[in-house]
């Protein structure tokens, strides 16, 4: 009686597997089916192209074909940039272990001023070097020749603007080369400064708000008072009347 029915139960349980095996092997064959066909239609999730745009190779910056039109390498040259690379600017850098210096085409008192001067002055807004380094130091030492005060004087009128606009700049290395050129022209020019000088100190009084040029913008001061006598402390006087003379 027990033989029957163990019998009976495998009978049972072959009868169902056969009737489902089937079915499994097909759903499975076609979903196997299914997915070759679909690996073998449908691209690749990751293009070569797109993995170059993910990972840049180091040789693609060098690569006209790879560069970026919108890049910030692609952007229009600066004005001062522009002069620099058609070689206006007749010097050009020497990099030193210690220091850098400029090295002159020809010496600078046999350059003229116009349009030298204002074009390195227009450096001063440059953020990039060696264009940082070029109008600051070109600029010094320009003013630095014989008979610099005879060619720098007639200029005032244009170069004021310029050294205005670095004086405005929000980057505060731009406003401290600015502030130097400034302080550098005084020195030359002397009291011919001062019909000038207002339209300047604007601009300084903003920046003495911060602490950190409250001296620098002092000392400034004080040299634009020296070197441009009595009638500079009068007008410093009308736009920043917290400054202390320096014959206090």
């Amino acid at each position: 009686m027990q033989k029957s029915e163990c019998h009976r139960g495998v009978q049972l349980r072959n009868r169902v597997t056969d009737n489902h095996d089937p079915r499994t092997s097909s759903s499975a064959q076609i979903k196997h089916r299914t997915t070759v066909q679909q690996s073998k239609s449908s691209p690749s999730t990751v293009s070569p192209e797109s993995a170059r745009k993910l990972y840049p190779r180091p040789s693609d910056k060098l690569n006209p074909k790879t560069i970026n039109p919108f890049g910030e390498q692609s952007r229009v040259p600066s004005a001062f940039a522009a002069v620099y690379a058609k070689g206006g600017i007749p010097c050009r850098l020497v990099h030193g272990s210690v220091k850098h210096r400029l090295q002159w085409e020809c010496p600078p008192e046999n350059l003229p001023f116009d349009p030298l001067l204002i074009t390195l002055a227009e450096g001063l807004r440059e953020t990039k070097h060696p264009y940082t380094f070029v109008s600051k130091e070109g600029f010094k030492e320009l003013l630095l020749v014989t008979g610099a005060p005879e060619k720098a004087v007639p200029l005032l009128p244009r170069l004021i603007p310029v050294l205005k606009a670095a004086l405005v700049h929000l980057d505060d290395e731009v406003f401290e080369r600015g502030l130097n050129a400034l302080v550098q022209l005084s020195v030359v020019v002397g009291p011919s400064l001062n019909d000038h000088l207002k339209h300047l100190l604007t601009s300084l009084s903003k920046r003495l708000r911060d602490k950190k040029f409250k001296e620098p913008i002092t000392s400034a001061l004080q040299k634009l008072e020296q070197h441009g006598g009595s009638g500079s402390l009068i007008i410093i006087k009308s736009k920043i009347p917290t400054y202390c003379s320096i014959c206090c």
